[in-house]
């Protein structure tokens, strides 16, 4: 059984008013907290996410979770897909993305909705592709959630997630709970101004399932060919599976 992790432990709100709360209060400084947090290496492994996107040829891309934008406007300058949907529950997070967007030359091709992922506002299998990186552990009823996913997802298409995860093996393991524990959290205070936010993120991932945990979890929702793939020494973790 999942633990349930809430980002203000005093607060009378439901988890997902709290996560919205939350990232609506951090996005002006998340993509820089995100680089300090992960040393760096979580652009590495959204660049493999990506690569496994643009093999699959979509026409259509659905990233929830997608925060300020930076993975659905990648999807637009490394694959040819026409519709791409990066949806979030946080309007500040997508206030920052709309603004990345503008910049670009992909205004046509993607499009940024506030929508709930566990009840996504799309017909059954309307995208070829989904994509949840770094959001799926923020979920409330996770199997809730991974089943509206699998609803909108089309027959033989690809859903991919990065999460983070617990390493298994020493000396990683007791490396990972130091920097979790002891760093991140003072990191977290100096550079945010939600000084709970990144003791949220740091709880939540090390109680979150991982591995052949959710692997099993993914299948009892219906997805097949389930994978999961460790991304270095085992701090996070991509998962794939189809419909």
């Amino acid at each position: 059984m999942e633990k349930k992790v809430n980002p203000y432990k005093d607060s009378s709100l439901n988890k997902k008013k709290q996560v919205e709360q939350m990232f609506d209060t951090i996005s002006g400084n998340y993509d820089g907290l995100n680089r300090v947090i992960s040393l760096g290496s979580d652009i590495k492994w959204r660049k493999k996410v990506v690569k496994m996107i643009a093999g699959q040829k979509p026409e259509s891309i659905l990233d929830i979770a997608t925060g300020t934008g930076d993975l659905a406007i990648k999807f637009a300058s490394k694959t040819d897909a026409s519709k791409i949907v990066g949806l979030d529950l946080s309007e500040g997070m997508l206030s920052v993305a709309k603004k990345k967007l503008n910049s670009t030359s992909f205004s046509n091709k993607v499009t940024f909705v506030q929508g709930d992922s566990e009840a996504l506002p799309f017909e059954d299998n309307t995208f070829d592709a989904i994509t949840v990186s770094f959001g799926i552990r923020n979920f409330e009823n996770l199997e809730k959630g991974l089943s509206e996913i699998l609803r909108v997802l089309k027959p033989k298409g690809l859903f991919v997630i990065l999460e983070t995860s617990v390493p298994t093996k020493t000396p990683f393991k007791q490396g990972y709970n130091f920097y979790t524990k002891t760093i991140l959290p003072v990191i977290g205070k100096i550079f945010s101004k939600d000084k709970v936010a990144y003791r949220y993120l740091s709880e939540s991932a090390s109680v979150f399932p991982h591995g052949e945990v959710l692997n099993n979890i993914l299948r009892k929702i219906g997805f097949i060919e389930v994978e999961n793939n460790p991304q270095t020494f085992g701090v996070a973790t991509i998962y794939t599976a189809t419909k």
